[in-house]
This record gives C-alpha cells, sequence and structure tokens, in this order.
C-alpha cells in the first residue's frame, strides 16, 4: 500500500487489510510504503507494526512519487501473489476473496470500479483515458487506473517498470499485454474518501499523454527512442528462504465465500 499524508486513514486501512489477508491465506503479509508523507503517517504504521510484525514499512525521506513507491513495494514483497491498493480506504478490501480463485486462470486479476465516487469531471476523463490506453495498447481495460490489482509473482519478474508516477498502472497493464500475460477484469466496489484528498490533479492530462506516447514507443519501437540502460525487473526472483512465514494459527475464512450472482468479470488479455 504506497501512502502519502495518509495519517486519518493509514491505521483503518492496516486493520482492514490485516484482517482480510489473514481471512484468505496462513501465508501473509502487508506492506505500507511512506512516499515521504508530512504528516504522521509513518509514525502510525510504526505503532501498528510493533504490534503486528505481519506490518512492515518503508518509508521514503521526501516524496518520491507513486510509481516508485509502488516498485518499491513489489520489490519488497516476498508471496507468490502480490495485490496492490490505495490506502484511501475507497475499496472493499473483503472482495480480494473473489479475486484469488480466478489466479488458477490468470496471471493479472484487474479491478474495474462498478461505480466511481469521484467528481463527473474526473469519470469522463477517465473513460476517455481507457478508450485511449485499450486502443494504444491493445489491451481492453474498463478501468486501468484501478487500484485493486492481483499478480502472479512470474508477472512483477519478467516485466521492468520505470514509471515514477500515477501513470505506473497503464504501465503494468501495457507490459503484461505485450508478453503475453493473461488478464483477467472483475468489478469492485468503490467508495468516497472518508478523510484527506487525492493527489491526482486535471493538470497530470498533459505529461501523461506525453508519457503515453514514449511508452508506446519504447514498448513497439524502440528504436526510434535510443538505446537506454538496462532496468531489472520490479519484482526480484526470491532466493530459498525468503518465502512469507506461514502463520501458526490461521483465522478461519468468513463463512459468506460464495461469488455474486452477477460475476462482473471480463476478459481484458489476448
Amino acid at each position: 500500500m504506497p501512502a502519502y499524508n495518509e495519517e486519518q486513514n493509514i491505521e483503518g486501512a492496516l486493520e482492514d487489510a490485516c484482517e482480510v489477508a489473514a481471512s484468505v491465506t496462513p501465508a501473509w503479509e502487508v506492506i505500507v510504503v511512506d512516499d515521504g508523507s508530512k504528516d504522521t503517517t509513518a509514525q502510525r504504521v510504526t505503532r501498528v507494526s510493533q504490534q503486528q510484525d505481519r506490518v512492515r514499512l518503508i518509508s521514503f525521506p521526501e516524496n518520491r512519487g507513486y510509481g516508485v513507491a509502488l516498485r518499491a513495494g513489489f520489490h519488497a514483497a516476498r508471496g507468490d501473489l502480490i495485490f496492490y491498493t490505495d490506502s484511501d480506504r475507497q475499496f472493499d478490501l473483503s472482495e480480494l476473496r473473489f479475486f484469488l480463485p480466478v489466479m488458477e486462470r490468470t496471471d493479472v486479476a484487474i479491478g474495474f470500479r462498478v461505480y466511481r465516487y469521484d467528481p463527473v469531471l474526473r469519470c469522463l476523463l477517465s473513460w476517455v483515458y481507457n478508450r485511449l490506453v485499450s486502443a494504444v495498447f491493445r489491451a481492453r481495460v474498463r478501468d486501468v487506473d484501478c487500484s485493486f490489482k492481483l499478480f502472479r509473482r512470474e508477472v512483477l519478474e519478467a516485466i521492468d517498470l520505470e514509471t515514477t508516477d500515477f501513470f505506473i498502472d497503464t504501465e503494468m497493464v501495457a507490459k503484461a499485454r505485450k508478453w503475453n500475460f493473461r488478464i483477467l477484469q472483475k468489478g469492485v466496489k468503490h467508495f468516497p474518501r472518508r478523510a484527506g484528498e487525492s493527489s491526482i490533479r486535471a493538470s497530470h492530462i498533459v505529461s501523461t499523454l506525453r508519457t503515453v506516447a514514449r511508452m508506446w514507443l519504447r514498448i513497439y519501437v524502440p528504436a526510434l527512442v535510443g538505446r537506454r540502460e538496462r532496468i531489472e525487473p520490479v519484482c526480484p526472483r526470491r532466493l530459498m528462504g525468503q518465502d512469507i512465514v506461514r502463520q501458526q494459527t490461521p483465522r478461519s475464512a468468513p463463512a459468506h465465500r460464495q461469488e455474486p450472482p452477477e460475476s462482473r468479470e471480463a476478459d481484458g488479455g489476448k
């Protein structure tokens, strides 16, 4: 979970994450990457980690960007399945239990917001952007920026990520599609922000469009943008003994395990 100035949300987000993780698997961890917050976000995570040793904190001394925070979290993750979401509590993390079964037949499970609690202009811009990404990167994705994604570790061991900002969501999907990983989409609930404010601004549109063009050239016509230094895969291959220690007395899973009648599922892959 990347976090920037989320002191009003982070403790609740960690409580939700730990509860859901413990209910679906005996081997889990929660990693928070504090991206140079100016408030008490890092201190609150530290306090929680002292009571729950499965919570880990990575803290940056200054703000480095959403993409850098995500990459740091992926690099530190030790699981076979790696999930990420934001720390603003706009998703129901218990819906992760509907994502795990589909990983038997896909490599990447991407959430899409069934109904968005965002301003009308932002929803409109998002719709246009998703159509653009689908056309440019040949991936039928309904909501590329939805921060509810679950990956097989092999995907992150195979692709490199270089984006430092919010475009990293698009970069992950574009590169997974380029290397023919299977992509599946599932609808998720979306809630209004409970506290704090988003760091996404309308002024990011122009720079994002430039980044889309550069990324397309890097992926599909690398000769036109020149040689670049080798970038290592975002998730290092694990060595022996680096896996997550299993929980000794796992909690029982919630009684309600059946998927809703409307699966809200879509194929975004090949």
